[in-house]
């Protein structure tokens, strides 16, 4: 039991909380769907449904990316959520597709919906959940990169940073972005389809909120399959391990550096150039002394380290 709970607690927090609260309004919507017969609703109950999926298997990725390097697997598991986040972009493709269909239905055969003030009401619990989601992802965002943000500044801030986010942050942040923009839509379609009468309105919401869809599956997709080949790390963390390892005394120059990401964590490889006249003991301590304080970076997860002869010419300049 007690491994259970610790391999769940290794997931990704914003991406559990995302489940959990997608689940809920995927059953609540379903309900207002199904007794409204608003194609619109429908629409955002896949969305619902495709989210909740989504995360729980990027959750169950994220606690798997986790687990220690083994002699079988000597690099560790971090590129493990990014298989399971593809595994979730095809599920939003296929929502999408189904999204795209219905909508598209609706206005080659638009009718009125019932119900109304119960849509509205559960548009605006939507609205009210999704955001306290987003807003949830945008505080991640703001946590793993290390940045501060606060109140409206956050908004920002997760858009600038969003990239060098974990991959199941990054996921949250994307899904309800458009999670909340769509219960905002569904919410303005429904009305006005009632209020004028051009039910036809609610086809075409219904099809904006299935192109939305398609347009994060693409953007994710991209983004994930980059991550399962080796992406190279932001320069803002490559100038700050730069930093550490010039930082020792010792060191007069870097070589070569070598960092890439693998999941939420980095790989570092370099090779130092050292002051002269040292001797090969003495050049060893220096090494694993540099090592161990690139790998009190949280970002690190392995650091490999060698030692190349000083050639007197500066290789390495950091950027003011």
């Amino acid at each position: 039991m007690s491994s259970v709970i610790k391999f769940f607690k290794r997931g990704n927090k914003s991406s559990g909380i995302a489940a959990i609260g997608n689940t809920f309004l995927a059953v609540v919507k379903g309900v207002a769907a199904a007794t409204s017969g608003s194609g619109t609703m429908l629409a955002t109950t896949l969305h619902s449904v495709a989210d909740a999926l989504n995360q729980f298997f990027v959750f169950i990725g994220s606690s798997i990316s986790e687990k220690e390097a083994t002699k079988r697997f000597p690099m560790g598991f971090g590129r493990v959520v990014n298989l399971f986040v593809l595994v979730a972009v095809i599920i939003i493709s296929i929502m999408a597709y189904e999204t795209i269909i219905k909508g598209w239905e609706l206005i080659q055969h638009p009718k009125a919906s019932t119900n109304l003030w119960l849509n509205i009401a559960i548009m605006g619990l939507a609205l009210l959940v999704d955001g306290a989601i987003l807003f949830k992802a945008m505080k991640e965002i703001a946590h793993e990169t290390r940045t501060e943000a606060k109140g409206a500044g956050l908004i920002a801030n997760a858009f600038k940073n969003v990239s060098r986010a974990a991959p199941p942050t990054r996921l949250v942040f994307y899904e309800d972005l458009i999670a909340t923009f769509g219960a905002l839509l569904a919410l303005v379609t429904i009305v006005l389809a009632d209020l004028t009468g051009y039910y036809f309105l609610d086809g075409i919401g219904t099809l904006l909120i299935g192109v939305l869809l398609i347009g994060i599956a693409l953007k994710i997709g991209y983004e994930n399959t980059v991550g399962l080949i080796g992406v190279a790390a932001p320069k803002e963390l490559e100038d700050r391990i730069a930093q550490t390892i010039l930082s020792d005394p010792d060191v007069v120059d870097i070589n070569k550096l070598r960092i890439i990401q693998e999941g939420r964590h980095y790989h570092v490889e370099s090779y130092l150039e050292l002051r002269k006249g040292l001797t090969l003991a003495d050049a060893d301590d220096i090494k694993y002394r540099v090592r161990d304080k690139v790998l009190t970076d949280p970002d690190v997860d392995d650091v490999v380290m060698g030692i190349i002869e000083a050639d007197d010419i500066q290789t390495w300049k950091l950027e003011n």
